[in-house]
């Protein structure tokens, strides 16, 4: 039906034209960057266990029923931190208006200063290396440190950093300076402060002065959070799903990031997709010859 020379040309229009479409479609990503709540969440030393009680699980008649029981502290796993937390007198969980848990992501990239100081914070030099990619902070910005500290959960010695996971005066882990933080409070109208670690403050504060002044300016903090690695550093919009706790003062939440793929290079593969069904316009013309 098709001569030798018509076959690459059909499969390669068909690559490219596959290319345009595929990527026409699938131009939305949607990232979880939660950890699993179970008996493996990290919590901070001296919060209860985290319990999980199967009441039901069995079939009823013509259909299946479960139910079950947990019970966890709300300050474990990917959570947040509602100004209550380290503020008197601020927003306790159910308090915090819903528009403040969601916002344009801002990925802070410390991923290689972290590995050469485990003890590293997130400068103010840092935040102007990012608007000097990308613009100043929008408002509402949800600014998020990425350490590369997910690869450590769940291990509890490795999160802490810490052979001693009971003490925290010998953990080791990294988290933004309270200069950036006072920076951002200061200089750009921010939601939410979060890192990819146990804290905001880094392993080593005996003060804990980033949670003081997040509180104290009604700034959300958000702990734990998974999977940086695989949201872009811009461009991203990032919500911060949590229980509405009654007098909480934080709780686990469920972060999600969506994004589509950059203009720039979806523009790139329509181009390739069109450049592509050219070329072999033109092989299939010179074959011909």
């Amino acid at each position: 039906m098709f001569g030798s020379e018509t076959v690459p040309f059909l499969l390669l229009v068909f690559l490219g034209a596959s290319m345009a479409i595929f990527y026409h479609e699938e131009n939305t990503r949607v990232v979880d960057l939660t950890f699993a709540m179970n008996a493996s969440s990290v919590y901070w030393p001296g919060s209860p266990d985290f319990i999980f009680t199967i009441l039901n699980r069995k079939q009823i008649g013509n259909h299946w029923f479960e139910s079950n029981y947990f019970a966890t502290a709300e300050h474990g796993g990917t959570h947040l931190d509602a100004p209550a937390h380290f503020s008197k007198g601020k927003w306790r969980t159910h308090e915090i208006p819903v528009e403040r848990l969601v916002g344009p992501g801002v990925i802070i990239d410390v991923r290689s200063k972290a590995t050469a100081n485990h003890d590293y914070r997130v400068h103010i030099s840092d935040i102007e290396v990012w608007e000097f990619k990308y613009g100043n902070i929008p408002q509402g910005a949800i600014v998020l440190m990425n350490s590369g500290w997910t690869k450590r959960y769940p291990d509890k010695s490795q999160v802490f950093n810490s052979e001693n996971t009971t003490d925290p005066e010998t953990f080791h882990f990294p988290a933004f300076h309270e200069d950036a933080v006072e920076w951002l409070i200061q200089h750009r109208n921010i939601s939410i402060v979060g890192v990819d670690t146990p804290s905001v403050d880094y392993g080593q504060t005996k003060t804990f002065p980033v949670h003081q002044l997040v509180g104290a300016n009604n700034i959300l903090g958000l702990e734990n959070v998974a999977c940086l690695d695989k949201v872009p550093e811009h461009g991203a919009v990032i919500f911060a799903g949590v229980a509405k706790l009654y007098d909480g003062s934080g709780g686990p939440a469920r972060v999600i990031a969506i994004y589509t793929i950059d203009s720039s290079n979806y523009n790139t593969l329509i181009t390739i997709g069109i450049m592509t069904v050219i070329l072999s316009i033109l092989i299939f013309r010179f074959c011909r010859l």
